[in-house]
């Protein structure tokens, strides 16, 4: 090696699994870290870390001087940018370059050539790779974009020319909804990337998302190391990714390879890179039905599962292409079984995937034949401030099968309070027979909503009766003498204890429990935070916690809160606040589209929240007059902030 320290320049999962290959590597780490990760684990795991400014990304990691300054001050002989952040500003690796410091990463040119979604598919046009049709013109008026649109025809794309992961991104159906979505991506675009340019493509039906992952050296040879599926998107964003694509042939894979490494080449690429592909999958994997979409000039949030099946370590890669070693031969690389990546996020999937925040008051993740990349350990927080993933849940297998029910099987043992996650969503996914038959394609999530995140409804005389006789023994532990003891003994003979929550009653008379018409056999133990034992002869372990408002526990990777019932909590009559616009989340007002006075319809968009990278509408619960207007553009609001107010009905 050439160098032998590494500054990490980002954070959370990607900063912990860099610095993971480098030491092994014995290379020496450091660490960046904003207000708002001071105790970071990332922090904590390097061998020196360097605070770099305020919590919000622009005033620490995406600040190239205060990163250039924290390598220069410890010495630092290369920065690996991992994903997201500064990987991909061609700004940044110029720096590098001007400081006298190695960028693991792809030359500055590379990176502006592929940097611009309009341009770097006019790139690999010319070299042969085929391109989706649209418009990637420098024509952006309103005007010209609609026209151009109409030529496309609908349904089509609008594309952030700047952008990545979704942001900027807009689905139309119809001519006249491509206004308010092109206001809409211009405006993502700007906030995200700092280039409003959008492009417009054809929407591919049935689409499907593949994507090849290529190396190149700096003596000219580049390799693939065979494709990716990430087609399972919530809003554009992936959920689950595998390796390798089902139902890919030989022949279409041996095409799809060629023309990536072509496109490598075709801009003098150096490191790891990916092509991504949109494939119609409406006549299955063919070797003219693939489409260039655009290439990222950095690591992959997926790159685990092409780890799996290569045994190839990709950051350990980098490294030694940044240090100017070669790569091996393309017949060197072989391909063994299937993996599947799931992304463990903090959020709400009931709720369209709403961002979650707080503290994690309990972080149980799986464990065994389990690959697991976490960013955060149990008691820190997810915050507004940056991406809301808790970690990757990585499964392989000798068969694809093999791996989906592994990984489902992990998901189901994710445990999580103090925020919401997708974990028993994406079990749902795995599990799904279209998913396992690998009928899948990127409006799979959208096509299942009903079934793979069903509205919460009211408990189930189950989790009533199993929280129940939680609650019967976290009360008798805390009573002091022989009142503690659980033997169900009563003065004057056998009784029973009512346990009452807000979703309904149990009557607990020793082991048995009754929930209305239902009965159970609970027999149960308290361990701590784990609540043992059986419920119908079904065995059950799971993290329970009580508190004097209800009780919260664990099952199956669900988080499940049943509120105690409270006889003096009496709802006012009258009472419309239910119907006003609150912020379910803190985050920056971007618009505010109500105006007092004005009358609004159910649906109506009424203001625009910015959390955690993405945009959020919030939308008229009903038909409407607004009274009052209590935010403006630009304003920082909390949860649960009153936004708008809605006049009372007369």
């Amino acid at each position: 090696m050439t160098f032998t320290s590494v500054l990490v320049a980002n954070r959370g999962e990607i900063a912990l699994r860099v610095m993971r290959t480098a030491k092994r590597m014995g290379l020496r780490t450091i660490a960046v870290y904003s207000d708002a990760d001071r105790n970071a684990w990332h922090v904590a795991a390097a061998d020196e870390a360097v605070h770099i400014g305020g919590s919000a990304a622009a005033e620490s990691y995406l600040r190239i001087d205060a990163i250039i300054d924290a390598a220069k001050r410890t010495g630092a002989e290369a920065i690996h940018p991992g994903y997201g952040f500064l990987s991909e500003r061609a700004a940044f690796a110029e720096a590098c370059a001007a400081a006298g410091i190695v960028f693991v990463g792809p030359p500055a040119g590379a990176i502006k050539a592929m940097g611009l979604k309009d341009a770097a598919k006019d790139i690999v046009s010319r070299a042969g790779v085929p391109v989706v049709p649209g418009y990637q013109g420098d024509d952006q008026s309103p005007e010209r974009l609609a026209k151009e649109a109409a030529g496309v025809g609908y349904p089509l794309l609008i594309k952030a020319v700047a952008g990545g992961g979704g942001k900027g991104m807009r689905k139309v159906e119809a001519a006249a909804d491509f206004a308010k979505a092109l206001e809409g991506a211009k405006r993502e675009a700007l906030a995200a990337f700092g280039d409003e340019r959008v492009l417009i493509e054809k929407f591919v039906t049935n689409p499907r998302h593949v994507e090849v992952q290529v190396f190149a050296d700096a003596h000219g040879h580049a390799v693939h190391l065979f494709e990716r599926d990430c087609s399972l998107q919530r809003r554009h964003q992936k959920v689950i990714e595998e390796a390798p694509a089902p139902g890919m042939n030989a022949e279409t894979r041996a095409a799809m390879g060629a023309a990536a490494v072509q496109a490598a080449l075709a801009i003098g690429y150096r490191g790891a890179g990916t092509v991504e592909f949109i494939v119609d999958s409406s006549r299955g994997l063919r070797p003219d039905g693939f489409f260039f979409m655009e290439m990222n000039t950095r690591l992959q949030v997926e790159h685990p599962v092409t780890e799996e099946i290569t045994g190839l370590d990709l950051v350990e890669l980098q490294f030694r292409v940044a240090a100017g070693e070669r790569l091996p031969a393309q017949s060197a690389i072989a391909l063994n079984g299937h993996a599947l990546e799931a992304r463990l996020y903090a959020e709400d999937p009931a709720k369209n995937f709403l961002p979650s925040i707080g503290a994690l008051r309990r972080l149980g993740l799986p464990s065994g034949d389990i690959r697991v990349d976490a960013g955060v350990r149990e008691g820190d927080a997810v915050t507004m401030f940056y991406d809301p993933m808790i970690a990757k849940v990585i499964a392989h297998g000798a068969t694809r099968d093999e791996a989906r029910l592994k990984l489902a099987r992990a998901m189901e043992q994710v445990e999580v309070a103090g925020v919401k996650t997708n974990a028993a969503f994406v079990a749902r996914c795995l599990r799904d027979p279209a998913f396992a038959a690998g009928d899948i394609d990127t409006g799979f999530i959208d096509r299942n909503m009903a079934a793979l995140a069903p509205k919460p409804g009211a408990a189930r005389p189950e989790d009533i009766a199993l929280a129940a006789k939680g609650v019967l023994l976290a009360s008798a532990s805390a009573l002091p003498g022989p009142w503690g003891i659980n033997d169900t003994f009563r003065i004057g003979g056998a009784g029973f204890d009512l346990v009452r929550f807000a979703d309904g009653e149990a009557a607990i008379r020793g082991d048995r429990v009754e929930v209305g018409d239902a009965g159970f056999t609970v027999t149960a133990r308290l361990e701590g935070n784990r609540l043992k034992g059986a419920i119908d002869g079904a065995r059950f372990d799971v993290w329970f916690e009580a508190s004097p408002s209800g009780v919260t526990f664990i099952r199956n990777g669900e988080t499940r809160t049943l509120a105690l019932h409270d006889p003096f909590d009496v709802e006012e009559a009258g009472d419309t606040r239910g119907g006003d616009i609150v912020a379910p989340m803190p985050g920056k007002v971007i618009q505010m589209l109500a105006e007092a006075g004005r009358a609004v319809k159910r649906g109506a968009p009424v203001a625009v929240l910015e959390a955690m990278k993405m945009e959020h509408t919030l939308t008229a619960p009903a038909d409407a007059k607004v009274a009052e207007v209590l935010a403006k553009p630009g304003d920082q609001v909390i949860e649960g902030m009153l936004l708008v107010r809605f006049a009372a009905e007369s």
